[in-house]
Formats: C-alpha cells, sequence, structure tokens
C-alpha cells in the first residue's frame, strides 16, 4: 500500500536541516574589528599622503633657494663664464630632480605598503574567524 502524500511531505520536512544560525555576536564583533582595520587604513593613508606632502613642500622650498643663490653668483660672472655655470647648475638641478622623485616614489609606495599591510592582516584575520565559525558547525 503506497504512503499518503502528506506522510512524504512529513518526512521531507523533518530531512531537511537549516543551517545553524551564525552567532550573531561574533558576526558584529567580526564587522566592527573590519571597520576599526579600514579606519587603521586610511590613517595610515592620510599620515602617508601628509609626510608626502610636506616632503614635496620641503623639496620644493630647497629648489627655489638653491635656484636663487645660483642665479645670483650666474649674474656675477662674465658671459662665457655665465654659460658654463648655467650648464653645469641645470645639469645638478636635473639630478637633483630625479633624486626627488625617486625619494618621493619611495614614500608613496611605502605608504601604500603600510595601509595595504594592515587591510591585508585583517582579510587574513576574518578568514580564520570564518574557517572557525563553520568548523563550529
Amino acid at each position: 500500500m503506497a504512503e499518503k502524500p502528506d506522510m512524504d511531505m512529513m518526512r521531507m520536512l523533518a530531512d531537511f536541516r537549516l543551517p545553524m544560525m551564525p552567532d550573531l555576536e561574533a558576526l558584529a564583533a567580526a564587522q566592527r574589528r573590519n571597520l576599526e582595520a579600514l579606519s587603521q587604513a586610511n590613517r595610515v593613508a592620510l599620515e602617508g599622503a601628509q609626510a608626502i606632502a610636506r616632503r614635496h613642500m620641503e623639496i620644493l622650498q630647497q629648489g627655489m633657494s638653491e635656484l636663487t643663490q645660483s642665479m645670483q653668483q650666474i649674474a656675477t660672472q662674465d658671459p662665457q663664464s655665465s654659460a658654463a655655470k648655467q650648464a653645469e647648475v641645470m645639469k645638478g638641478a636635473y639630478e637633483k630632480a630625479v633624486g626627488n622623485m625617486k625619494e618621493l616614489a619611495d614614500l608613496i609606495q611605502t605608504s601604500s605598503n603600510e595601509a595595504l599591510s594592515v587591510l591585508n592582516k585583517r582579510f587574513a584575520e576574518a578568514m580564520d574567524e570564518i574557517r572557525t565559525l563553520t568548523d563550529k558547525k
């Protein structure tokens, strides 16, 4: 004799298991840590940007001071010596500019790496937290 259709439905519902509800407190704590990590990464990035801007301003001020001194020296020389001095000044200014650009690029790279490191660390922690939550089930 065949079973009634409603009995089949009851058996299906009994076999159907809902996954355990996640620990809402742990989930909220994880989200707080995520936001703290984002906030820290933003602070690191902002501090890096400020340091870069300060250094850039120092470089510009130093460059203007050196340029003014060089121009004053060149103005007091005869035309032939002046041309040689101008070439020397231009070469030195170019070399210094390349060095300054490298320094600023290194500062940018360091700042970016520090901010990214904060986020990478939190991501790894979050993956461990997820693994722990799923293992509990």
